[in-house]
């Protein structure tokens, strides 16, 4: 980051120790800041202060962080606004962008980010203004939950589309939520009060998927008995969610690219082009940069489709939601008629050992057979091992790495504890950090084939950090660590 020497920053958090940390690191990069920790301060500050920057926590002493942030920058146009917040959840991000903030950061935050965000926020024209669309949006019942860091960018993603007509391509596994996403991206945006239509390329049988998105006219084939309006025309002036585009054929491939750069549809047996105006959102749980090598896919369609890619972690590579997403399926349970039940704690860490092969349909699925099949309110970890595979659900067993650690820590504590170290030499915890920090790093890139992207979202950090520590501990992200490897 390049500091713009001089430029002003208000930092309001009514924690004290997170406005000196940001202050702090914002100093020492030349910028003016002044830290206040409510939002009559914020107020009087921003008039006598005159800030270029405002850097805002959500949850303030006297009230609603957000709820004025429209009215601040309607009155104050060039002032740019960053929003952080422990509330992490979709309704945040989509309200902090709806209310115009440049960005939105969740907390725990990397101090790497936020300064790539001031310089980003202090750099940007001054042109951009509060969205037309900062009205109110419905917040409830909002589909995705999850505050993993995988799926903060999510939400991040979301909260930056639902304003415009970009088209959007969704990839992830099956039952990681696709139609969730496209679902949310629809109701929050400006085409909410319009049609949302879905289609399900894989389970069409290929003669009938062109007549599915394009509409037939009566006689056009056998059994076309009067004239149906096709997916498209259906979802006039809303939006079409694809799913399964991976397992569309060619020709209609062919047949869809056409209507996306024309924005007319013919349909089946018919000659005169309709006008169609429809958002396209597009989601697949296949490879499809593979599918374009392997000539199943048109480069020209997968481009047109992926101006906006949305990937969608996996629930195993999000464990931290586990819990939370089975809380919610329970009380779903209780609202569909079904009795309330728990889960114990046991049982809570059991469910985060699994590998989730059907990601969070499987978590919803399961949480209802439980529900049913328990006896007791309390559900605990037998139930567990009795419906899902043992194999599966198991207790953590120690890896030859954590071995290793072990046995290094045994043997550093007693050398200390006998030989009566100097002071310098018995600093446990750096030593120990020294040692398992480099492990923790090659190990998860080993878990990921090397890809930093995914290792630095399993490991909560930002990817900038996680390159300054391979270059500090001098780790090759695609070279397999030794899993023998011990400490001297």
């Amino acid at each position: 980051m390049t500091a713009m020497s001089g430029r002003r920053i208000l930092v309001v958090d009514d924690d004290q120790a997170v406005c000196v940390v940001i202050a702090e690191a914002l100093k020492r990069q030349g910028y003016m800041v002044k830290t206040v920790g409510s939002i009559a301060e914020r107020r009087a500050q921003i008039v006598d202060f005159q800030p270029e920057l405002l850097i805002s926590d959500v949850m303030l002493p006297d009230g609603d962080g957000l709820e004025d942030i429209a009215a601040i920058i309607a009155e104050h146009p060039a002032l740019r606004v960053i929003i952080l917040s422990a509330q992490n959840t979709l309704d945040t991000a989509v309200r902090a962008t709806a209310q115009g903030a440049f960005e939105y950061l969740p907390k725990p935050f990397d101090l790497n980010d936020l300064g790539q965000a001031v310089d980003a926020a202090l750099r940007h024209s001054l042109g951009h203004a509060l969205s037309d669309q900062a009205g109110d949006r419905p917040t409830d019942d909002l589909p995705l939950i999850g505050r993993s860091a995988a799926m903060q960018e999510v939400y991040r993603t979301i909260a930056r589309v639902i304003s415009n007509d970009l088209s959007i391509l969704v990839l992830g596994e099956s039952g990681t939520g696709k139609e969730l996403v496209a679902e949310a991206i629809h109701n929050l945006g400006t085409r909410r009060e319009r049609p949302f239509v879905a289609i399900n390329m894989g389970a069409i049988p290929r003669e009938l998927i062109e007549a599915e998105l394009f509409g037939y006219e009566k006689g056009a084939f056998t059994g076309a008995a009067t004239r149906t309006a096709g997916k498209f025309e259906q979802a006039q002036g809303g939006t079409l969610f694809l799913d399964e585009i991976g397992d569309m054929p060619m020709e209609a491939q062919t047949r869809l690219l056409r209507v996306l750069q024309s924005g007319e549809v013919t349909t089946v047996g018919g000659t005169r082009p309709i006008r169609v105006d429809v958002r396209i959102i597009a989601a697949t749980n296949q490879d499809l940069p593979a599918l374009l090598t392997e000539g199943r896919f048109r480069e020209d369609l997968y481009y047109r489709l992926n101006v906006v890619p949305i990937h969608l972690p996996s629930l195993r590579d999000r464990s931290d939601d586990v819990p939370l997403l089975a809380r919610h399926f329970l009380d779903q349970a209780v609202a569909d008629g079904l009795p309330r039940k728990a889960l114990s704690d046991d049982a809570t860490a059991l469910l985060r050992l699994y590998s989730w092969p059907g990601n969070v349909r499987e978590l919803k699925n399961l949480m209802q057979r439980l529900t049913v099949l328990a006896r007791e309110t309390v559900i605990g970890p037998e139930l567990l091992r009795q419906v899902l595979s043992v194999d599966n659900l198991s207790e953590p067993r120690a890896t030859a790495v954590e071995d290793s650690l072990r046995e290094a820590v045994r043997r550093w504590t007693r050398e200390h504890l006998t030989i009566g170290a100097s002071k310098s030499q018995t600093n446990m915890y750096d030593l120990m950090l020294d040692c398992v920090e480099p492990v923790l790093l090659a190990e998860t890139l080993a878990a990921v084939d090397g890809n930093q992207i995914k290792a630095a979202a399993m490991l909560g950090i930002n990817r900038n950090t996680l390159r300054k520590k391979l270059t500090v501990y001098d780790i090759d992200p695609v070279q397999r660590p030794n899993r023998g490897w011990a400490p001297n």
